[in-house]
């Protein structure tokens, strides 16, 4: 049997959980972290136990999972707009994280008992009406706002974990624009964005 993970910690970002997160109960961490493990283990052709027959989880949802290995990332992956319900929200994108993220190998089942996960259930998405990038900036809440970036086939998004790292508006867009392909300083009358807040839970490393 492979080692079990440490306790879980709850953390829920500041602001308006949004439209389906505010129905999930405190302690779903309890629920979704075990079911993200136990969907990775499977893959991997090991045991891990999860309960997946709560009425909450056969709610339509969308997540992202996050990955750590020795406290650096190892994986992330997650759907933006709720289409599926969050059960299977959780299990595809444990399973990407750990298997299909580009910047990484597939994870290894030596692996395994050392990766720390992080779910994070989004809001649903509110699209931003400004004027300009200042306009747009003003609006941003660091530390509360998950961002999405839209121009053309160029489209990126920033979870509200990122502000422990980037804790400048100005920085933050710049760095989501570069993620998206563009130039930090690019700007254009067509480019659309939508903010979102998350609850999140996380194992400990």
């Amino acid at each position: 049997m492979p080692a079990e993970p440490g306790p879980l910690l709850f953390h829920a970002m500041r602001g308006e959980a949004g439209q389906g997160a505010q129905e999930l109960p405190r302690d779903a961490g309890r629920v979704l972290l075990p079911l993200a493990r136990a969907a990775i283990a499977a893959r991997l052709g090991l045991e891990h136990s999860a309960d997946d027959d709560l009425p909450w989880l056969k709610s339509s949802g969308a997540c992202f999972i996050t990955l750590t290995l020795a406290s650096r990332l190892r994986g992330c992956i997650g759907t933006l707009r709720a289409h599926r319900a969050l059960a299977e929200d959780v299990r595809a994108n444990a399973v990407a994280a750990a298997f299909r993220d580009p910047r990484f190998p597939p994870l290894e089942p030596g692996e395994f008992s050392g990766i720390a996960l992080e779910i994070s259930v989004l809001s649903a998405l509110e699209p931003l009406a400004f004027a300009d990038e200042p306009d747009a900036l003003r609006q941003l809440r660091a530390g509360i706002d998950g961002l999405v970036f839209e121009y053309g086939h160029h489209t990126g998004t920033f979870l509200p974990q990122v502000w422990e790292d980037i804790k400048e508006p100005s920085e933050f867009l710049a760095h989501l624009k570069y993620k998206a392909g563009l130039p930090p300083d690019f700007w254009d009358a067509e480019v659309r964005l939508s903010r979102y807040t998350v609850f999140k839970w996380r194992e400990t490393d």
